[in-house]
């Protein structure tokens, strides 16, 4: 193996907006550094990444109610709240350094201010918003927090949502003015066309990995197919860093590591409306989430987005999720069959047995017309009409299924699960939302793992890149404002002029 000193050779797969986040932080940490990255398709932010097949709400736990659990005994836990919110902070640090040091530019092309606002209907609800309200205004990074059970008020807020109500509908909401809207799509874009630039960067789209063969010196072996003409070449790497979406699980099995032997995935895919009338999209300015209903996973949570979309303002609710066998959009219906495999069959037959009320959710999200759907936006907007939006399909998303200690065969990780085989050669990024929100946290936390014996040298460069490095914005309210502050002007947002 090369020393320490040597440049390293970095094969990267897929160019979304995890690779991105990765390669544009060790192109500046190791500007000597080799970085190989390879996209099937013919451009970057195609698949979970692009701005259509996804939230974009910039999670930071403003307004995503899955995020503060009542518990047993009637309390609010915002822990999950604050984790959350910190990374989303991070994120906005390092993307903030994106742009003073010309990485990338005009950040209004990819962030936008806009409110965030959760909105309960019924006396349960209600009561669970305002508990919520109650414990997160007191801690200082939701501090800026309102609360309201008056119509009029809501009317205000979110005019749209309030159309067809009565005063006597038993319904609140809570509203955080400082959240983003994110088109993580072009941010994507924007990283991608900045590695692209650099020295000791190669970017190869159209090109699919297709196999790893470790050799006898440590180096992999990385077969690489040129999808336009069909020919075959063998990259030589130091590192493998997997960061294909729903393609990463088959990708990581191929390498062969013990790490990815008792893995698997269920491939969930979303849908939205989306508003065709552009009356209609004038009249929202905000996102608003609702409460995912019982026994449904966190990605079920319903949502009225405000969105902006190649720079124009958009209107899309949802999610709904069906069920099929494709882990990427542009995937292959082989893909899930292909993913079983003898050392995870048991993993996968175990999270079908405790998942059973995801399973039928799926099942009745495939059944649901448009129809269907509409009805549920009328929940939102009591006034929706069938002609104002069309049904489209977003993105896939797939659930990283694993054997736990803690929970036994076959629990299903929600979140960004990072694997990396023994000797850090092999690194994989599964799993979904908050992913695209997260996506620094979730790179500091590949470098921290697998790059440790850089820690001393790199450390004085991260803090240049995220200020709050090594410290807690948690614990520290001073430097959360102070990073809030910063980061507004940099990124344009203007929050605190």
């Amino acid at each position: 193996m090369p020393t320490q000193s040597e440049p390293k050779d970095i094969v990267i797969i897929g160019a979304g907006v995890l690779s991105t986040t990765f390669a544009s932080m060790i192109k500046d940490l190791e500007p000597e550094w080799n970085l190989k990255l390879y996209e099937r398709l013919d451009s970057p932010g195609v698949e979970s990444s692009n701005e259509r097949h996804n939230a974009g709400t910039g999670h930071a736990a403003l307004c995503e109610l899955n995020y503060t659990v009542k518990q047993p005994d009637g309390s609010i836990d915002i822990e999950k709240a604050k984790e959350i919110n910190e990374e989303f902070e991070i994120s906005k640090q390092f993307w903030s350094y994106l742009v003073k040091s010309k990485n990338i530019d005009t950040p209004r092309d990819f962030i936008n201010p806009l409110p965030h606002i959760s909105f309960v209907r019924g006396k349960n609800n209600v009561q669970f918003l305002k508990d919520r309200y109650n414990k997160m205004k007191d801690f200082p990074m939701f501090d800026n927090i309102e609360y309201t059970e008056d119509i009029e008020v809501m009317r205000k807020w979110m005019p749209l949502m309030m159309q067809g109500r009565s005063a006597s509908d038993i319904m609140a909401a809570s509203k955080i003015d400082e959240g983003t809207d994110v088109n993580f799509g072009e941010l994507t874009r924007k990283m991608a066309k900045s590695i692209e630039a650099h020295k000791n960067a190669d970017v190869h789209y159209n090109h699919e990995v297709r196999d790893f063969n470790r050799r006898n010196d440590g180096k992999w072996e990385v077969t690489v197919v040129n999808r336009n003409t069909g020919e075959s070449q063998v990259q030589l790497a130091d590192y493998i860093f997997i960061g294909a979406g729903g393609g990463a699980i088959p990708l990581l099995q191929k390498t062969g590591i013990p790490e990815s032997k008792h893995l698997g995935g269920f491939p969930i895919t979303g849908q939205f409306l989306m508003c065709t009338n552009p009356d209609v999209i004038e009249e929202h300015g905000v996102k608003v989430y609702g409460k995912e209903p019982p026994g449904t996973p966190p990605m079920t949570v319903p949502h009225l987005d405000t969105r902006y979309i190649n720079g124009r303002k958009a209107l899309l609710f949802g999610p709904f999720a069906s069920i099929g066998p494709k882990f990427l959009k542009n995937g292959s219906n082989l893909d899930l069959f292909k993913s079983v495999k003898p050392y995870n069959i048991t993993t996968l037959l175990a999270a079908a047995v405790k998942n059973l009320p995801l399973i039928k959710y799926s099942i009745d999200q495939i059944l649901m017309t448009k129809e269907g759907c509409m009805n549920h936006l009328r929940t939102f907007y009591p006034e929706a009409k069938d002609q104002d939006w069309e049904l489209y399909t977003a993105g896939k998303r797939v659930q990283v299924i694993k054997d736990t200690k803690e929970y036994g065969k076959g629990f299903i990780q929600f979140g960004t699960e990072v694997v990396n085989s023994q000797d850090h050669t092999v690194i994989a990024l599964l799993g979904e939302s908050p992913g695209a929100s997260t996506s620094v946290s979730v790179a500091l936390e590949v470098l921290e793992r697998n790059f440790a014996e850089y820690e001393s040298e790199w450390t004085p460069k991260l803090q240049k890149m995220i200020p709050s490095y090594g410290k807690s914005l948690i614990e520290d309210a001073d430097l959360m404002r102070k990073t809030r502050q910063q980061t507004s002007k940099d990124l344009e947002l203007n929050y605190y002029e």
